[in-house]
């Protein structure tokens, strides 16, 4: 593994007597050699009990439950793993490294998955897997005291949590001579550090790029910058004896990345994080403090009654009219959720301005859409309705059916959005029952609404987490 952090540190870790007898050896000078005649029963165990143990951080980056289902990339990843080996998948979620590995090496789970960092201190404590994503680390500050340079964090504090990759980092950066104080935590995760500059009670703290770009949305005051040209691998970890364990995760996560399905699961979480449109962004967060509180029982409640999450419809709202029900837009749409006369009409819809009734009718029209698409998985289903809101089933079933014609999957809407913009062209057009379209703005619109419903989603968990003790763990089953 190429050298990523030059000063290796034995990382002060609480972590019971258990641990400390069993891998001494392998925390002081490397991972330990199991002893001659040891017999490796890591995976045989799994099997024979059906059940794989994960340990993750319940995180919006790993593992967080939303409408009474468990998401996040790691949780994913892991249920993929389960199913490879054909075992139920438990959950066991810690907060931070130091917890997780007290509860692997106490027994509480079999592997940790949870976007950990490889460093060379870390892997004397664990055994780790090849790495399945490469990282860099940002530093988190306010846009009002970001630096111009690293050297200008001579002398700024620095909060991180405590035996992190990040707290490793800092400690390079005093080596070569930039004289930071660094400030360690011992139960706060990345996110809350976050969510701490994020209110303006500390000034700075680090995170991954996988996490550093996505906060953007949340926090648009935030500035995220690099503090380090090298990459770290992400990876699993495992206890240093368990090497038939490792080398099914390792088998696993060729094969899975072989397939895309990788890709397709980290996309799913991480989509777009590259785009950021500050003055967008910091008008919505404004809207949503000061205009949507007054529509949410209504948006709540239309929701609900057509099976919608009301993060979603609010989210679509706003795209379509900031919240402003007087609002008129291009072919005589009108209101909070801008209908079409002719829609209007088929909705029996007599005042448009009307903002209740229009969220009425325009979260039951999207629910007939949603209905036309019963062929669609459910996870792919509401982007072609939302896009059929925007430009009409007509085009979206063109889109469709040039999709199958080029050999792609019309039931994904990542086929979709690849022709759609093409309906503008002659060529394509011509071919299509409804002719010319303007699908660049389609795709636009979808993609700014998920945007949107990503921030509301991410307050929402937010809100849930406030309420919930501090550093609370769980236990679930994953059928």
């Amino acid at each position: 593994m190429r050298k990523l952090i030059r000063r290796n540190r034995f990382l002060r870790v609480g972590v019971p007597t258990v641990l400390m007898a069993a891998g001494a050896v392998a925390m002081l000078h490397g991972v330990a050699t199991p002893a001659a005649g040891f017999q490796d029963l890591s995976l045989d165990r799994i099997l024979s009990k059906g059940e794989l143990r994960v340990i993750t951080a319940r995180s919006p980056h790993s593992y967080y439950v939303y409408r009474n289902q468990s998401m996040g990339f790691d949780y994913e990843l892991a249920k993929e793993f389960a199913k490879h080996l054909g075992v139920r998948l438990r959950v066991v979620s810690r907060s931070t490294w130091e917890d997780m590995l007290t509860a692997l090496y106490s027994g509480r789970g079999d592997l940790i998955a949870a976007g950990i960092e490889i460093t060379p201190s870390r892997t004397r404590q664990a055994a780790f897997s090849k790495g399945y994503r490469e990282v860099r680390q940002h530093l988190i500050s306010n846009r009002s005291k970001a630096p111009t340079s690293l050297h200008e964090l001579a002398g700024k504090t620095v909060d991180v949590s405590r035996g992190s990759a990040h707290h490793e980092r800092l400690e390079e950066l005093r080596d070569e001579g930039i004289d930071v104080v660094i400030r360690p935590h011992d139960r706060l995760s990345d996110d809350l550090l976050i969510q701490k500059v994020a209110r303006g009670e500390i000034d700075f703290t680090v995170a991954n790029s996988n996490v550093a770009l996505m906060i953007r949305r949340y926090y648009p005051t935030a500035s995220v910058q690099p503090i380090g040209r090298e990459t770290i691998p992400l990876g699993w970890a495992v206890r240093s004896q368990d090497r038939q364990l490792l080398e099914s995760v390792n088998s696993f996560l060729g094969a899975i990345r072989e397939t895309g399905r990788l890709e397709d699961i980290y996309e799913k979480y991480h989509w777009s994080i590259g785009d950021f449109d500050y003055l967008d962004l910091k008008t919505f967060h404004e809207r949503i403090r000061t205009r949507l509180p007054r529509y949410r029982p209504f948006i709540k409640e239309a929701a609900g009654k057509n099976g919608f999450d009301w993060c979603l419809i609010a989210a679509q709202i706003y795209r379509e009219s900031h919240f402003d029900p007087l609002a008129l837009g291009p072919n005589s749409t009108k209101g909070l959720m801008q209908i079409l006369p002719a829609t209007a009409r088929s909705l029996n819809l007599a005042d448009p301005f009307n903002p209740i009734a229009s969220i009425k009718s325009g979260t039951h029209y999207l629910r007939s859409l949603y209905d036309m698409f019963a062929e669609v998985e459910e996870d792919e289903r509401m982007l072609f309705a939302l896009a059929a809101y925007n430009v009409g089933i007509g085009h979206v079933q063109d889109a469709r059916r040039l999709a199958s014609q080029q050999g792609l999957d019309s039931n994904r809407w990542e086929s979709a959005a690849k022709i759609l913009p093409l309906l503008r062209f002659r060529r394509y057009y011509r071919n299509a029952e409804l002719g010319f379209c303007r699908g660049d703005f389609t795709v636009a619109y979808v993609k700014h609404i998920l945007i949107y419903y990503d921030i509301l989603k991410r307050q929402e968990l937010d809100a849930a987490v406030a309420k919930a003790a501090p550093g609370a763990d769980d236990e679930i089953f994953v059928d």
